[in-house]
């Protein structure tokens, strides 16, 4: 059989991947582990039997040797066999591009059965996951405990409603004291098993997101390995001799993070081949071995990954690297003198630094590692660079193991509130006025001998600075940074969604968050906060406006409702302004601007609807957010409320003050 058949070819393409990769991790094993023979050659046999029955001679052939070289096994065996594997592996890869591009050539008929093109060109990558029968009963059983907890839940709301309707009974009562002690006994068992139940919906919420997750993780060692044989074409172009050493033992990894990755790594591993390793004629004149090093690495610490690529190449100039970055308009001569050595190797991830006078076909003009570095933060990691002038580079990155919520740290500036993400904190501690120092025009935070270069939010804010404030200091690209704010509120989970570049939000703002409360935050960008760019982020670009607190006009006949709504509205970071009429609402309206109105219905002359009728037919308050708060709960008031122009209709009798902060912050337009 001369041909193989095209039906088989994309299976056998995926089997045989597979058979080498396993084979490449049991011959590094080879001089340590006694049964690791026997599996080679069990590999090898299973391979060349496939290879035959598929009609390929060639690479049956190479099994062959290979079965010879271990029988009997012979531990000097072990760097042919390596280079055998190596040919088995280019063989694989031929084979598969020349089916890409047949796939691709041959127009597909209408009603074929088989793979799309699509699929067939790239004939090793999986559509589906094969998941373990136990796995996936876990995955159930703990659906329906969840389903069980949640159902509980809506029975304790039940009872706290009644509770409710108990109080506002016990409010007409002369001698209401029996009424509360019986409600406080009551809200304490709620309370008990509220407390209970939350427990244990954390703990199966919890090990149902980390069962999830443990289906996305995926060895890295075959990533490692497609970036080995990268690196080996590589520098066969170029004139070079590369030795490529993976270790990465069984470290796993998500596989969208690794997906998001993959085009940063083989910027690298091209900058690694191309910039760092010499060629042999430069390396022989430096007393180097002629053939370069180059090593990837990956071991897990905690739930964090890091990965790191290390070459014995020409390393980086310093000097250069500082020259180039003020010839490039990237930093001023100020900055540059009071930079770190790790600082420095920090400005080859700015945007359009290049060293090189001219673009190479691979690495091009100034494009590369700031793309990399915006890739490995935007899956939460980080990245720096180690490298000594002549003996070589080292990048390392650091990433989460698996995609989840993230780990935020909350900060209050002023009235305003802004995350940061939590991973790189070392500590935070409270310091005053008298620790803040200027050192070579910098501004930086002294405790002891200890001095910390910081950035102040309440300046880029435009917020008045405090006499005290709370330091965080965190390791970012391997240099320590502080970020000072009035107060740390806390920590909390979220998910970051990214905002677009149309959104004008300054550059050390990545993404927004919603809190456990529902209010929205701005997250920083902790790798644009250096040093480097500390003139960018001062204060806020031209025509993006300041952050200011929503304006809310609160309207109530009721002092007391009035006071209590306000105090809500209040600690929710609003600014409001109560008044007890319609007819005060119209005349403050007419002389003062906000961003919101919250209305009562019910009120001496003017009620809240008509009040709302009558805004929405005013042309310069027709678009003003209109919040109705109401002690009518039936559905036709709401619907009243509604068709009156209201945003939103809330009741004072299920007022969460939660819902209200959070809805007032999204209608309102707060920033």
């Amino acid at each position: 059989m001369n041909t193989p058949p095209d039906d088989l070819l994309p299976l056998f393409l995926e089997e045989a991947g597979d058979r080498l990769e396993r084979l490449h991790g049991l011959l590094e094993g080879l001089d340590r582990d006694p049964e690791a023979a026997a599996q080679v050659r069990r590999e090898m046999h299973a391979l060349k039997g496939a290879s035959r029955m598929i009609g390929l001679p060639e690479m049956a052939e190479l099994c062959h040797r290979a079965e010879d070289l271990l029988n009997p096994p012979d531990r000097e065996a072990q760097p042919e066999l390596m280079r055998l594997c190596n040919q088995l592996a280019e063989l694989v890869g031929s084979l598969s591009e020349e089916t890409a591009r047949a796939a691709a050539s041959k127009p597909e008929k209408a009603g074929e059965v088989g793979q799309p093109i699509a699929e067939r060109e790239k004939p090793r990558v999986r559509q589906e996951m094969r998941v373990a029968s136990a796995v996936v009963d876990g995955l159930a059983d703990r659906g329906a405990r969840l389903r069980v907890l949640s159902v509980a839940a809506g029975g304790l709301a039940d009872r706290v409603f009644k509770l409710a309707t108990l109080a506002e009974r016990g409010v007409g009562e002369r001698t209401p004291r029996q009424v509360l002690a019986t409600l406080a006994t009551s809200l304490r068992q709620v309370a008990l098993e509220l407390e209970g139940g939350q427990r244990n919906l954390r703990r199966l919420t919890d090990s149902q997101l980390e069962a999830l997750l443990r289906l996305q993780v995926q060895p890295l060692r075959p990533f490692l390995r497609g970036l080995d044989r990268h690196a080996r074409d590589l520098a066969q172009s170029l004139g070079k001799l590369v030795e490529v050493e993976v270790a990465a033992g069984a470290t796993q990894l998500d596989r969208r993070i690794v997906d998001a990755l993959r085009e940063a790594f083989l910027h690298l591993v091209r900058n690694a081949v191309d910039h760092g390793i010499e060629t042999t004629e430069e390396r022989a004149r430096a007393g180097k071995p002629e053939i370069g090093s180059l090593r990837l690495e990956a071991f897990s610490e905690g739930d964090r990954v890091r990965l790191r690529m290390v070459d014995d190449g020409r390393g980086i100039d310093p000097d250069t690297a500082v020259r180039t970055a003020i010839r490039l308009g990237l930093i001023t001569q100020e900055s540059a003198a009071v930079l770190d050595p790790g600082e420095v190797l920090q400005l080859l991830f700015l945007p359009g630094f290049s060293t090189r006078e001219e673009p190479s076909e691979l690495s091009g003009r100034g494009v590369g590692l700031d793309a990399v570095a915006a890739a490995v933060r935007s899956v939460g990691g980080d990245l720096w660079l180690e490298s000594k002038l002549g003996k070589g580079t080292v990048v390392t990155v650091e990433v989460p193991l698996a995609r989840r919520g993230e780990r935020v740290l909350v900060l209050q500036i002023g009235q305003h509130q802004l995350a940061m993400p939590a991973s790189p904190v070392r500590a935070y501690r409270r310091v005053k006025a008298e620790n803040l120092e200027e050192v070579n025009g910098r501004r930086v935070i002294r405790i002891g001998e200890q001095v910390v270069s910081a950035c102040f939010l309440a300046e880029f804010l435009g917020e008045p600075e405090a006499e005290a404030g709370e330091l965080v200091e965190m390791v970012i690209g391997g240099s320590v940074l502080g970020v000072v704010a009035d107060a740390v509120l806390g920590e909390e989970e979220v998910i970051v969604r990214p905002l677009p570049a149309a959104a004008g939000a300054p550059r050390v703002v990545e993404g927004i968050a919603l809190l456990a409360s529902g209010r929205p935050v701005a997250v920083l960008s902790l790798g644009r906060l250096g040093p480097v760019e500390e003139t960018e982020w001062v204060a806020p670009p031209v025509g993006v406006p300041r952050a200011r607190p929503v304006r809310v006009l609160l309207v109530d006949d009721s002092a007391v409702t009035r006071e209590m709504v306000r105090q809500l509205l209040e600690d929710g970071g609003f600014v409001v302004t109560g008044v007890a009429t319609a007819e005060d609402a119209l005349h403050t309206l007419e002389e003062h601007e906000f961003d919101c109105l919250v209305t009562d219905i019910e009120m001496p002359g003017m009620d809240g609807l008509t009040l709302t009728r009558m805004l929405r037919e005013n042309p310069r308050l027709s678009d003003l957010p209109i919040v109705v708060i109401s002690t009518r709960d039936r559905p036709a008031d709401r619907l009243a409320g509604l068709e009156a122009g209201a945003d939103a209709y809330l009741t004072k009798q299920g007022l969460d003050a939660r819902e209200l902060v959070g809805l007032v912050q999204r209608v309102g337009g707060g920033r």
